[in-house]
């Protein structure tokens, strides 16, 4: 059993679970990476990693942290220093394995794996992190749009743009144009690093274009963000949609 504790849709807010079931701190935590929160997760456990050396921690009360850009830490009640960590760009991943809720994360290069198995979860949070940065006038996904327009090829070699806030029943589209095929475009972007909730906000918008168009008409979509979670780059493919890096520009 799982108690939601506190609930926010504002920027920087907190979302948090107490006392999960291994089955309901899976699914919160995999929400929140996906979308790319800030996770935190406190309950006793083990600490397993294995790459360049092998290691173990035996049972202990410790919180874990799990950073959007791919960063994992395991800290205890001591120091300042995490126990074992991951760093920026390794795969995170929620699971349940015999019965136990597992933090897992996995590094390529070189090849490192770190898994958190918890004997038992006393509280999972997610915070939907605002920084300074992101607050900078520089930061803003108006700032996105005018680098995009004064230079289309951003996007692709031929992109066109012909509307900016181009109205949809589904809502306003970002960047409306035509690719050098002359098919139509929908461009939707995002300041930070997305998780699946963008990638259906863009679905939306190409399948309400595609009713208002003829029937001919073929709409792509684009995702234009800094990065998106593996989550998010799965359902782009999926949905035949396409991802293009890009941040906005920095003072």
């Amino acid at each position: 059993m799982s108690n939601h504790d506190e609930t926010a849709s504002d920027p920087g807010a907190v979302d948090g679970v107490v006392a999960p079931t291994p089955a309901a701190a899976r699914a919160f935590v995999a929400e929140g990476v996906d979308r790319g929160d800030l996770v935190t997760v406190f309950g006793r456990c083990t600490v397993d990693y294995d790459g360049r050396a092998s290691s173990e921690l035996g049972p202990g009360d410790r919180l874990v942290v799990c950073k959007p850009d791919g960063t994992t830490l395991v800290h205890t009640d001591e120091g300042h220093q995490p126990v074992n960590w991951q760093p920026p760009g390794c795969t995170q991943e929620a699971r349940v394995t015999d019965g136990a809720f597992e933090l897992y994360s996995r590094r390529e290069t070189p090849a490192e794996e770190l898994t958190v198995r918890f004997e038992r979860v006393d509280r999972a949070t997610r915070y939907d992190v605002t920084d300074e940065q992101d607050l900078a006038l520089s930061g803003t996904e108006e700032d996105l749009r005018e680098r995009i327009l004064a230079d289309p090829a951003l996007v692709e070699s031929g992109f066109e743009p012909l509307a900016t806030e181009r109205e949809t029943p589904a809502g306003a589209v970002d960047i409306f144009g035509e690719d050098e095929m002359g098919r139509r475009v929908v461009v939707e972007l995002k300041r930070r690093r997305v998780g699946p909730d963008a990638v259906g906000q863009l679905t939306r918008y190409v399948e309400a274009l595609r009713r208002d168009l003829h029937a001919d008409a073929e709409v792509r979509g684009v995702l234009v963000a800094p990065s998106v979670t593996d989550r998010a780059r799965e359902l782009l493919a999926e949905e035949g949609h396409e991802f293009v890096s890009l941040a906005p520009a920095e003072d």
